[in-house]
């Protein structure tokens, strides 16, 4: 990055010092991940330059010659890597393209079934700060309180009484995998539509390490980030019959032209996703996940669900006496990187929950294994224990750079590397 270095140091500054704290920490936020070299050098390309409002073949601007053949590419990789019909790689990111299939298959003020936030659904699951809530009318399904999973005879209750237009599957704090067979006839049954939001597990699923929605859904969104290892972008998958509704839901009901630059990379990413090499990460991401939870449960820690069937775990740390957010900040100062977050039936605010949520995308990226998960449980614990003790949360980065230093994680630069 000479060139950013000579043109505006302060920013280069900055970006390294990221770069740093990416390498020497041990990040466990659910929805990050480290993206490649040829993801990144794909995401920084020419392509930038250009602006491309329409689809391939019917651009808006002229020079559309090689744009069109990548979108062309990119979606012709996501179809046969998901196995669907057809593909849009337009949309900016996850929240905009659930918007979009919205304004293509609803009226407004018809009802969206999706799972309540506070038991680890997503905003623009029908939640009244989002667009999703204040436009539409929202339902909502949840765990229950015994087992914290979702129980179907529950879902298909709601839906009967409140018969919605369309039906969500999906979260971002969910530790269990999602019945998409059982949603999909529920569906069908109402009356509804079926979205699968599968921003968190789209690796799994290609991997073989979730359920695919694929054969039982009518549309499937995911962001290109978290487990798919992309850039931070989404991909709307649907049957033929909806693919115009779609496509022009996206542009030009939402957006203008797209950003060529991260289509590039989001085609990038589905190439590596379709190797062998790809289909293990993913079913290590699962068996590192669970071989820390093991080691959380077997430390006194109550688990949400009592475990994971994912990459994603939900701690409450009511019985440690500790609160969600006093827990990240000082797992941060330990160089461990997590998210306070709430739990079902949480009786403490959302700035302020009773939990944290972990992941293990990023560390399966650099290589890490169930040992080390095991170790990383061990360092939550004293920190946990000693939520007030700043050189043990000194002591134990200081472990956790050492440990990092046997990882290199992808696309990062050189330790050596000037920070200025």
């Amino acid at each position: 990055m000479e060139a950013l270095r000579a043109t505006d140091p302060e920013i280069y500054g900055l970006v390294r010092r990221e770069e740093r704290y990416q390498r020497d920490s041990v990040r466990l936020i659910p929805s990050e991940n480290y993206v490649s070299q040829a993801v990144l050098d794909a995401s920084g390309s020419v392509l930038q330059n250009k602006y491309s409002e329409g689809y391939a073949g019917r651009r808006y601007y002229e020079g559309q010659r090689y744009i069109d053949k990548i979108e062309s590419l990119v979606c012709a990789r996501a179809c046969a890597l998901f196995s669907a019909e057809h593909a849009n790689v337009q949309p900016y990111s996850g929240s905009p393209a659930n918007l979009a299939v919205y304004c293509a298959l609803l009226q407004p003020g018809e009802t969206i079934m999706g799972m309540a936030l506070p038991h680890g659904g997503h905003l623009t699951h029908g939640w009244d700060v989002s667009a999703s809530g204040r436009f539409w009318h929202p339902v909502r399904y949840g765990v229950t309180r015994e087992t914290g999973r979702i129980d179907m005879d529950q879902v298909r209750e709601i839906a009967r009484q409140q018969r919605p237009r369309i039906i969500v599957a999906g979260a971002t704090a969910y530790p269990r995998q999602f019945d998409f067979s059982a949603f999909g006839e529920i569906a069908r049954e109402v009356g509804a539509y079926f979205l699968a939001d599968i921003s968190h597990i789209a690796g799994l699923v290609v991997a073989e390490a979730h359920p695919s929605p694929l054969p039982h859904a009518d549309v499937v969104m995911t962001t290109t980030h978290k487990t798919l290892r992309g850039p931070r972008g989404a991909i709307l998958l649907c049957r033929e019959t909806l693919a115009e509704s779609i496509d022009k839901a996206v542009f030009p009901g939402l957006q203008g032209g797209p950003h060529n630059q991260t289509t590039a990379a989001i085609g990038v990413a589905l190439r590596e996703a379709a190797t062998p090499e790809f289909h293990a990460y993913g079913r290590q991401i699962v068996s590192n996940a669970r071989a820390l939870a093991e080691e959380l449960l077997a430390r006194g820690f109550d688990l949400v669900s009592g475990g994971t069937d994912n990459h994603l775990i939900l701690i409450d740390l009511t019985g440690k006496g500790v609160i969600g957010k006093k827990a990240s900040k000082a797992l941060d100062r330990a160089g461990i990187v997590c998210n306070y977050n709430t739990v079902p039936f949480d009786p403490r605010k959302p700035f302020s929950p009773s939990g944290i949520r972990l992941g293990t995308p990023s560390v399966t990226s650099r290589g890490m294994r169930e040992p080390e998960m095991r170790r990383i449980a061990a360092w939550i614990d004293e920190v946990v224990a000693h939520v007030d003790d700043q050189e043990v949360h000194k002591r134990i980065a200081g472990e956790v750079r050492e440990m990092c230093r046997a990882f290199p994680a992808p696309g990062l630069g050189r330790e050596g590397d000037p920070v200025v």
